[in-house]
């Protein structure tokens, strides 16, 4: 599936009061992020944009799946919630978040996960996270 893609001058869909070059564009371009909670927002603008790409590339190779599922049908993300950024040590830490969505003309969901982090070599990557 191709990537949607957002303005550089639009709100950033991450939740943060920017525009989404001055937020999650840097880092989609390569930029490294300098906690979890900013490659956590990160990540979830690539899932509204539908970006593979920087997904994988974010994703720890320990746990990262063959396949993201863009085949099947997609959510229409309608917002984060980002509630607790929690940094175990300088390597390690944790991000609990809310993620609304919407299939098709179903209800909204929310997604509520506690997400792992860790950094090698000075960038941080997605390890798993537990939903509840």
């Amino acid at each position: 599936m191709p990537t949607l893609d957002i303005t550089p001058a639009a709100p950033c869909p991450c939740g943060r009061p920017r525009t989404y070059a001055d937020c999650c564009k840097p880092l989609h371009d390569g930029a490294a992020a300098p906690d979890a909670e900013a490659l956590m927002r990160s990540r979830y603008v690539a899932y509204v944009q539908r970006d593979a790409d920087y997904l994988r590339a974010s994703w720890h190779a320990s746990t990262r799946p063959d396949d993201l599922g863009f085949d099947d049908p997609q959510p229409v993300w309608l917002g984060l919630d980002v509630k607790a950024h929690d940094v175990i040590d300088a390597d390690h830490a944790e991000v609990a978040f809310v993620a609304k969505y919407r299939i098709g003309g179903g209800s909204v969901v929310r997604m509520r996960e506690r997400s792992r982090f860790v950094r090698e070599d000075g960038r941080w990557f997605y390890v798993d996270g537990d939903l509840g």
